[in-house]
């Protein structure tokens, strides 16, 4: 039987703000265990919550951007469940009455957009942290476990997708596209590795040409956009598997474990009703009016899929605008092409050279020398023939490890061009000379050895070739 996907995706982003949903408690990552906790983030007797202000503008901004409905009154709920690293053994979220419902976001995957319904996004509190020591750090084989509350009432906003997805990879560029949303607007650091930003996927497989929705099942545990991709590609061909031997996909919700590349069951999957929601009788309704939401409408930054249909406009490449985007190096793109610099040549550079420093390096572009008009003057000295686009890679190195402008690291490396016909002609002539079999084929008319010889004049000038010339000088005295 021939299936398809049914995805839904999520994701929770935990906001930036100094202090904790509903008391005033740091939120700083990295503290000593249980240093920052008062009596309402661990649920003691007595204490009452009082709601972050910080908190409600970004989720309504969250919700702004993706073209969410902002509701004029909103309530929040307890969420009853129990596990050791819940202190109050419910958790403070929203139910019926979300902030905004009925988004949508729009995600393209080998040219194809798909807009992917947003049917929720609420605002809770975080939970603790659990480490289970021991074994292989599950808790199935742990000795003990150790309960850190410092994340116990961060703000946590949850985005929940309509079952759109169809596919492993467009779930992929779904929370990508998200986690640029939310980096641009500067709510959360949306880092993936310290668990600001988390998925869980819905997954179920249904008859090609049906609408029926198959049996769900919930995949966690998934700390990266390559773990996502590859969780939902295991569970769809595991799911398949179990269709095609004639059984039944159970509900449950189920572990990715990275290192074995496969999911493993963890427990049946809740209903709403088994959370027992009822509202939070130690919070009033918030009420939001059309002034405060249209505040922070006016104050929206440009949107990731905006800013890439500008840099597209401005000659760059669709693909290469999307990991500008998602790099976070659009200012020094702009910066760049304000100072000069061609859009398309820099761009290619951001994505490629500087994109593969910073990675090796483990540094930001911001900890880099790097600016948009040391960019705009190595554009320049390209263009003008003063450095051979070749050259222009190492001159590039040279400005990233702080060695000066792109001018002064070309001159100290001795990078700038040959300006001296004759001395490039003896090297072309050394060349031909020495590879008369590949010279006779240029002859023939064959210029795919034409890229091999031009290899060899460029190993053998530094990189200071002109290009141009040196091209035509192989064509004429072969």
């Amino acid at each position: 039987m021939s299936c398809e996907a049914v995805i839904g995706i999520e994701t929770h982003v935990e906001l930036k703000t100094r202090s904790k949903m509903f008391c005033g408690c740091s939120t700083e990552f990295g503290a000593e265990p249980n240093t920052h906790t008062c009596p309402v983030c661990l649920g003691l007797p007595g204490s009452l919550p009082v709601p972050n202000e910080q908190a409600i503008d970004w989720i309504i901004a969250i919700g702004l951007a993706l073209d969410s409905t902002i509701a004029h009154r909103s309530v929040f709920h307890r969420k009853n469940y129990f596990y050791a690293d819940m202190p109050k053994n419910y958790q403070i979220s929203q139910f019926d009455i979300p902030i905004c419902s009925n988004g949508h976001l729009v995600v393209e995957v080998d040219e194809h957009r798909a807009r992917i319904g947003v049917t929720r996004v609420h605002m809770e509190e975080d939970t603790g942290k659990s480490t289970h020591m021991g074994g292989d750090g599950r808790i199935q084989s742990a000795d003990y476990t150790l309960l850190d509350f410092n994340r116990a009432g961060v703000p946590l906003v949850e985005i929940v997708s309509e079952p759109d997805l169809r596919s492993p990879a467009q779930a992929r560029a779904y929370v990508q596209e998200l986690r640029d949303i939310v980096a641009t607007l500067d709510v959360s650091d949306a880092k993936l590795e310290e668990g600001s930003m988390r998925f869980d996927a819905n997954i179920s497989l249904r008859p090609e040409g049906t609408d029926a929705l198959g049996v769900k099942v919930e995949v966690k545990n998934m700390n990266s956009f390559r773990s996502l991709e590859r969780a939902l590609s295991f569970e769809i061909d595991r799911q398949q598997r179990v269709l095609d031997g004639g059984g039944q996909v159970m509900q449950e919700t189920r572990h990715w474990d990275e290192a074995a590349g496969v999911t493993h069951s963890m427990r049946s999957k809740e209903e709403s009703s088994d959370y027992r929601y009822f509202t939070e009788p130690d919070l009033v309704p918030i009420e939001i009016s059309d002034e405060w939401r249209e505040r922070i409408r006016s104050g929206l930054p440009e949107l990731p899929s905006q800013r890439r249909s500008r840099y597209v406009a401005m000659g760059v490449d669709s693909v290469t605008a999307s990991t500008i985007v998602g790099g976070g190096l659009g200012e020094i793109l702009e910066a760049a092409v304000g100072a000069g610099g061609s859009a398309r040549i820099v761009s290619n550079w951001l994505v490629g050279e500087v994109t593969a420093y910073i990675r090796r390096e483990g540094r930001s572009i911001e900890e880099t020398p790097l600016t948009g008009g040391a960019l705009a003057e190595l554009a320049t000295l390209v263009e003008s023939g003063d450095v051979s686009s070749s050259a222009a890679k190492t001159v590039l190195e040279g400005v990233l490890n702080g060695e000066g402008t792109p001018k002064e690291v070309a001159v100290a490396r001795d990078l700038l061009a040959m300006k001296d016909t004759g001395a490039l002609e003896a090297v072309v002539d050394e060349i031909l000379a020495y590879h008369p079999d590949e010279a006779a084929r240029l002859r023939e008319g064959d210029l795919k050895v034409l890229g091999y010889l031009m290899g060899l004049v460029m190993r053998a000038t530094g990189g200071k070739a002109d290009p141009k010339a040196a091209n035509e000088m192989l064509r004429s005295r072969a």
